[in-house]
């Protein structure tokens, strides 16, 4: 590996003002770490107040500058006061990752309205209500990068999942539409589609013997990802380096996706389901 060093500096974010939604814990925490080392002035905005409290304040005592808050990024009062905070104590916000989101696992024929909405609200219009608050700053200075966290889940049906499939495909197809609008504005719109991650969420799954294996199995890298995989691509398309990448879905599956024809049976072929 490399000069970590030379690689955070290759990005450009040094004193760049970035605000990452879901920021407690998982890939939110993980992203704004990323960012945070690469000397980033990080905005935490979250739900859980004592999650955002203790991690800005771990960043802090290692040299970061953060401002911790806790949101609901669906509350459009609250978004639009945070953005006025970070604006007045940081400075215009350069770079907004959305994050922040939630499952409310029930089929289709069943899950509730409420929790239907809920996700909703919170996958896809709290996106929104964020984007439209933190870029009016990028606006005033001239440009800056929105990352949409979406899901492989946009791309293929989560079964038994309610409104999480549908939330994160509107989630690509709305990150387009801000690409499309804002773009003669300089503001960039790019969305990541994490596949398989492990998080404390998913953690007790791989309690189960054999279980990672199994999974890893049907990925074309053959092992989890990790939430710095994807803290690693928000980070890039944060940066200046991805000047020229607008509208676009990056996957960050191990290349799961690209998988489908392994699981069709042709025996003597087939390679999924054995281990690297």
């Amino acid at each position: 590996m490399g000069d970590t060093n030379m690689i955070d500096n290759w990005l450009g974010l040094e004193g760049k003002v970035c605000v990452v939604t879901g920021a407690a814990s998982g890939i939110g925490a993980a992203i704004a770490e990323t960012l945070a080392a690469a000397g980033a002035r990080v905005v935490l905005l979250d739900l859980n107040a004592e999650g955002v409290s203790r991690l800005s304040a771990q960043l802090n005592a290692a040299g970061a500058t953060t401002l911790g808050l806790a949101l609901d990024t669906a509350d459009e009062a609250a978004v639009q006061a945070a953005a006025q905070r970070v604006q007045g104590e940081l400075g215009p916000c350069q770079a907004l990752i959305n994050n922040a989101g939630l499952l409310r696992a029930a089929p289709l024929a069943d899950v509730s309205l409420a929790d239907w909405n809920q996700v909703l609200a919170v996958n896809l219009t709290g996106y929104l209500l964020c984007a439209r608050s933190f870029a009016a700053h990028m606006r005033e200075r001239g440009g800056g990068s929105i990352v949409n966290v979406a899901s492989i889940s946009a791309l293929n049906p989560q079964t038994n999942s309610g409104a999480y499939s549908a939330s994160k495909a509107g989630v690509l197809l709305m990150s387009r539409q801000m690409a499309a609008e804002w773009g003669p504005q300089g503001i960039r719109s790019n969305a990541v589609c994490p596949g398989m991650i492990r998080t404390a969420l998913s953690a007790k799954f791989y309690e189960e013997p054999g279980f990672e294996q199994k999974r890893a199995a049907v990925t074309a890298s053959r092992r989890i990802g990790e939430p710095v995989d994807i803290a690693n691509v928000a980070a890039f398309l944060a940066s200046d380096r991805a000047a020229y990448v607008n509208g676009a879905e990056i996957l960050v599956d191990g290349g799961m996706d690209c998988m489908l024809m392994d699981l069709v049976p042709r025996p003597g072929y087939n390679q999924t389901g054995k281990a690297a």
